[in-house]
């Protein structure tokens, strides 16, 4: 019986597992520029939304307070009283008066940072006489073409 004798192992250079950190700080630095371009964007992507917020506010997010002002007062405020008339009793009406009718305790502003403007009886919205005219100024803070209102 012949015995083999066992073949010496090749020596293998060892293996070196995980990355480099050349390569760790060059994936960091992909990371670093990709988070830069986002960041950028953003505004880009939520600029576009200040119409819209706008828009809401003047169809839908006033329309509450103002419809129950009318039921306890029986009718809207008055261009005088304007929305403030939302937070604190106009004159003369502290007894009807159940507010105040925006939940926040204050007229809200525009995205833009102007006030909403209003006006009773209305003379651009569908209602005519019996509604009432809420917009806002837009970008130019002016009465212009880019006007938001509830008659859109």
């Amino acid at each position: 019986m012949q015995y083999r004798t066992p073949q010496k192992l090749r020596a293998r250079p060892a293996r070196k597992e995980g990355f480099s950190l050349v390569e760790i700080l060059i994936v960091i630095a992909l990371i670093a520029i990709l988070a830069t371009v986002a960041i950028g964007n953003l505004g880009g992507i939520f600029g576009g939304q200040q119409e819209k917020i706008a828009q809401q506010v003047v169809n839908q997010g006033m329309k509450l307070g103002l419809t129950a002002y009318k039921l306890d007062i029986g009718n809207y405020p008055s261009t005088e009283d304007g929305l403030a008339a939302l937070i604190k009793s106009p004159a003369g009406k502290e007894s009807r008066w159940k507010g105040p009718y925006l939940e926040d305790f204050e007229v809200p502003l525009d995205p833009w940072g102007n006030p909403y403007q209003y006006r009773f009886p209305g003379a651009r919205n569908v209602s005519g006489a019996r509604g009432y005219d809420i917009w806002s100024l837009g970008t130019d803070g002016t009465e212009s073409a880019d006007d938001i209102g509830n008659w859109k």
